[in-house]
């Protein structure tokens, strides 16, 4: 993108009207190849125990572990629709700029502070305990053949849709196109699904620095800006 002249650079319409089926098929694009590369490392711990107990109950598992493993990216990738039209109307609203930067300061501290508060909720205790326990989540959802593997990949997809779909909002608030921001947001993941030690306090951690970042942005923000 540095290398192109403006004229010749894609930018998404800043007017809802504007919007063509290419824009709204460019933007799904980049947020379906976003929520995979983010999402998908954070699901090896589950494939992997998934792929070893494939192996010792089925010679087929090849099979079923592409079948586990698409179902739980369609997920996202339907995800991947919602997020195209929020941005859609973000850019009606002039609150995400051409670049597609955020340019509401209001909004960003909005998103964090509900993603921060989330981090404490039963709701998404419940969702990363799933998480966290890929053998115990297997034992008691396991279907045989590729069908039950692709309704074991959604059961999974929507657990974990479930528990870091505000984390994924975050990326309205630092830049939809951020990749520091894509990859903090992805260690962050990472840390509280997979971390040896204390998880519930990474996650409650977690949610503070969210909440810090967002009284910040409402104290701070303009001035950065």
């Amino acid at each position: 993108m540095t290398s192109l002249p403006m004229s010749d650079m894609w930018m998404p319409p800043s007017e809802v009207s504007a919007w063509q089926a290419k824009d709204f098929a460019l933007v799904y694009l980049m947020w379906a190849v976003m929520m995979a590369a983010m999402m998908l490392p954070t699901a090896m711990p589950m494939i992997l125990v998934f792929t070893r107990i494939c192996q010792h109950r089925n010679s087929a598992y090849p099979l079923m572990v592409v079948s586990f493993v698409l179902a739980y990216l369609l997920v996202w990738f339907i995800f991947s629709i919602l997020l195209s039209l929020l941005q859609w109307q973000m850019h009606g609203l002039h609150l995400l700029s051409p670049m597609m930067d955020n340019q509401s300061v209001n909004l960003a501290a909005a998103i964090f502070l509900l993603a921060g508060v989330y981090q404490f909720t039963p709701l998404k205790n419940t969702f990363l305990q799933y998480c966290r326990t890929p053998m115990g989540f297997l034992l008691t959802e396991w279907r045989d053949g590729a069908g039950g593997s692709f309704y074991m990949g959604l059961k999974h997809g929507m657990v974990c849709l479930g528990c870091c779909w505000l984390q994924m909002l975050i990326m309205f608030a630092v830049g939809v196109m951020n990749l520091l921001g894509m990859a903090f947001i992805t260690l962050l993941v990472m840390l509280e699904k997979m971390a040896p030690f204390k998880r519930q306090l990474i996650s409650r951690f977690i949610g503070m620095l969210f909440i810090s970042w967002g009284i910040w942005l409402l104290q701070f923000g303009r001035e950065v800006v």
